[in-house]
This record gives structure tokens, sequence and C-alpha cells, in this order.
């Protein structure tokens, strides 16, 4: 499985950022799939996952309710709606794949893509 998270930037405070995960080289409906962000000197943590169906969803308690996550199983896509924005959701964000469902933890996950940089000015 191949994945290209894409649609991060530079954003103030307060504002909105779309992600996206595009996946190809197994069926993406069967996959479970995660976002998770990094920043400088902080471990990879956990940020969303969302079922192979998109009918189930999980998010961590830092971005409940700022952050929706979401697939298009018919464009092998995923994505990451992000609003009011925080300086410490300044990060790299990466798109994650497994046979597994809502995984909440790296090791749970065995495709990855190359991340994408997301900064929030205050």
């Amino acid at each position: 499985v191949q994945l290209q998270a894409s649609g991060g930037g530079l954003v103030q405070t307060g504002g909105s950022l779309r992600l996206s995960c595009a996946a190809s080289g197994r069926t993406f409906s069967s996959l479970g799939m995660g976002w998770f962000r990094q920043a400088p000197g902080k471990e990879r943590e956990f940020v969303a996952a969302i079922s192979w169906s998109g009918g189930s969803t999980d998010y961590a308690d830092s971005v409940r309710g700022r952050f929706t996550i979401s697939r298009d199983n018919a464009k092998n896509t995923m994505y990451l709606e992000m609003n009011s924005l925080k300086p410490e959701d300044t990060a790299v964000y990466y798109c994650a794949a497994d046979l597994l469902a809502l995984g909440v933890t790296p090791p749970e996950y065995e495709y990855w893509g190359q991340g994408t940089q997301v900064t929030v000015s205050s």
C-alpha cells in the first residue's frame, strides 16, 4: 500500500485546513485508516482513526470536536478536516493504514505516508 499525504501549510490560530491521504496498491475499502502527528522533539501521537466503511471513528481528546476524519472509498482517499486550529496543533501529520480498524498507536499500522507539515501561527 502506498500512501500520499497532502494539504498541509501555514495557517493562523483559529483557521482551518483539510488534509488528504491518497492510497494505492491494495483495496482501499478493506483498510482501517488513521492520522498521527509528530511535533519536533516529541513522539508520534494519535490524532484520529476511521474504520474501513467509515462507519466508526475515534479521536484524540485534544482534537475531538475540532477535527473530522472521513473517507471516500470510491476515490481511495481519506481526509482530515481541521478547524479552530491552535499553535499546539503544529506538527508533521502522517496518514497510516492497516487491516486492523481504529488502531490508536503507531505499531498498529503497517503502512505509512510521508507526512505533511502543518504550522499554526499565534
